[in-house]
């Protein structure tokens, strides 16, 4: 297995906030698997986690905004949308934010730029869901460098959250 592990931690990821809105409601989560899928409609792609209040809010309005972040994001502004539920903590009420076209929420604060979309299908993947939007709006917010997840290992010694897609269980040694 741990060649395996090697080989999924070479994969290239960036840092996310993913979020819709339901009833009146905002939520956001930090997500590591956001990509382009075609260009002409342009539509993107996120896996959410099925316990996530995301996943139910995207479930429910059709609609998710991505919040590219900069590598100036401090461990506690991931930690709010990293390891936070919404279910406890209102994350918009400690952050500057816009509602987009959607109606769903766009991150500010450390976010370089934004993509706006409305699902237009989705893929059960067994815990999580993979949600394709087609792009209905995006804009740059600010100059900067994206962070990478390995950026987030490396520098800022982040942890991988348990419902997160790239989540693996740590390896026992065995002592002979």
């Amino acid at each position: 297995m741990s060649n395996i592990k090697f080989g999924l931690h070479k994969i290239t990821y960036g840092m996310y906030v993913v979020s819709s809105m339901s009833n009146g409601r905002l939520n956001g989560q930090i997500a590591n698997t956001v990509f382009q899928l075609t260009p002409d409609p342009i539509k993107i792609a996120t896996s959410i986690n099925k316990e996530n209040l995301t996943h139910e809010f995207i479930e429910r309005s059709g609609v998710f905004t991505v919040s590219v972040l900069s590598t100036e994001a401090p461990f506690k502004f991931i930690g709010l949308f990293g390891f936070r539920s919404g279910r406890d903590v209102d994350k918009f009420s400690q952050v500057n934010y816009k509602i987009g076209k959607t109606g769903a929420p766009i991150v500010m604060d450390y976010s370089l730029a934004y993509l706006e979309a409305r699902v237009v299908d989705k893929l059960d993947v067994g815990s999580h869901t993979i949600f394709v939007g087609e792009v209905v709006d995006g804009d740059r917010i600010s100059d900067g460098e994206p962070m990478t997840y390995d950026y987030y290992h490396r520098v800022i010694k982040g942890k991988t959250p348990k419902k997160a897609a790239t989540y693996m269980k740590e390896e026992k040694e065995v002592k002979e």
